[in-house]
């Protein structure tokens, strides 16, 4: 990925990638949050990551906005799945 990412029960959570922050928000939110300013979809991949969003800085530049994003991150960590560990 070449960024930064935390991690909460063995789930990625949240992240830097360059200049914005990765948002794992879940496809149920997906949409609804993709339309709210700053919020883009994730495609590093060339491919969009259903259920992660980018951030712009702008969108995380004041306490509120990062605590907001933050708080969408977490409400959907239980419901996510962790990654199958390699052996």
């Amino acid at each position: 990925m070449g960024g930064l990412c935390y991690m909460i029960d063995d789930k990625m959570c949240l992240g830097i990638v360059g200049d914005d922050m990765m948002a794992r928000v879940g496809p149920d939110a997906y949409e609804s949050l993709l339309s709210k300013e700053h919020a883009r979809e994730m495609n590093f991949t060339k491919r969009p990551m259903k259920g992660y969003l980018f951030i712009a800085p702008e969108g995380i530049d004041f306490e509120s906005d990062l605590e907001f994003w933050v708080d969408r991150c977490l409400e959907f960590n239980p419901q996510a799945k962790s990654s199958t560990k390699k052996k």
